[in-house]
C-alpha cells in the first residue's frame, strides 16, 4: 500500500472529518458527540465500498484518496455518476428514506475512508437543524452538477469533455502552482462519465493538451487557466 496510507494519526483523520462543510458552524460538543464512534479504514484501489441494494449503517467520509458513484443503464453498461475525493461524504441517503443503496461505491485509488454509524449521524441532523441546512446544500449542488452535464449531452465531444473536467475540478480541484489540479482520471471513467466512446475522449484529450488547455502528468490534469477551457461551452 501507498506510504502515505499506512501510518496515519487518528487524531488527523479526527480532524479532517470534524472539518466536513457538513459541519461548518456546528455546535464543537455536538461535532464531538457525532463522531466519537468514527473508525478509519484503509482500502486499496478497485475496492467496493457500497453495493446496490445494501441495507445502509453508516456513512462515510473520505479522508483520502478518490472514489466512484457507480450505477448501470436498462442494457447493463456501466455508468459513472460522479467521482468523490477527500472532504466529501457518502452514503447518507439510505439512512435517510431507511431504504436500500441506490448506487455502488468503487475505489480508484489507495483510499482512506471514515464511517459514521447511521444513528449518530440521523440523531446530529434531527437535534441540529444546521446540519440538515449544510445537507441540503450539498445535494443541491451535486443535482445541479447532474442537471448541467445533463444539458450538454446533445452539445459537441470537446465541449462534453471539457464539461466533465470542469465538473471535477468543481467538486475536486485544489490550487498548485501551475493551475487547478484534478485527478488524472482513466479515460474509461471519463468516457462513463460524459457519455462518450473511449476513443472519443482519447481523442478530444490530445486535442486540450496540444492546446494548452490542459497538462497531463501520471496522477494529475493540471488546468492552467480555467476561463480558457470554460469557453469552450460557449
Amino acid at each position: 500500500m501507498d506510504a502515505r496510507y499506512s501510518h496515519r494519526d487518528p487524531q488527523a483523520d479526527l480532524q479532517l472529518i470534524r472539518s466536513a462543510q457538513l459541519f461548518k458552524g456546528l455546535p464543537e460538543e455536538a461535532v464531538v458527540q457525532a463522531t466519537s464512534h468514527v473508525v478509519a479504514r484503509n482500502h486499496p484501489a478497485n475496492q467496493v465500498i457500497l453495493l446496490e441494494n445494501d441495507w445502509g449503517s453508516s456513512v462515510y467520509f473520505i479522508l483520502d484518496g478518490w472514489v466512484k458513484i457507480r450505477t448501470y443503464n436498462l442494457d447493463g453498461k456501466e455508468v459513472t455518476l460522479n467521482i468523490l475525493g477527500r472532504g466529501e461524504l457518502f452514503g447518507e441517503m439510505a439512512p435517510l428514506d431507511e431504504a436500500p443503496r441506490s448506487t455502488d461505491v468503487i475505489t480508484l485509488v489507495p483510499t482512506v475512508i471514515g464511517s459514521m454509524p447511521a444513528s449518530d449521524f440521523v440523531k446530529l441532523l434531527h437535534t441540529q437543524p444546521l446540519a440538515g441546512i449544510r445537507l441540503s446544500q450539498l445535494m443541491a449542488r451535486r443535482l445541479r452538477q447532474v442537471n448541467r452535464r445533463l444539458r450538454l449531452r446533445e452539445s459537441d465531444s470537446t465541449s462534453r469533455v471539457a464539461d466533465i473536467i470542469l465538473f471535477l475540478a468543481d467538486g475536486q480541484g485544489k490550487s498548485g502552482a501551475s493551475g487547478i489540479e484534478i485527478p488524472n482520471l482513466p479515460h474509461r471513467e471519463l468516457s462513463s462519465l460524459s457519455g462518450l466512446a473511449r476513443e472519443t475522449v482519447t481523442r478530444v484529450l490530445s486535442k486540450l493538451e496540444k492546446k494548452g488547455l490542459i497538462v497531463r502528468d501520471k496522477d494529475l490534469m493540471i488546468i492552467p487557466n480555467i476561463n480558457a477551457l470554460e469557453r469552450l461551452l460557449v
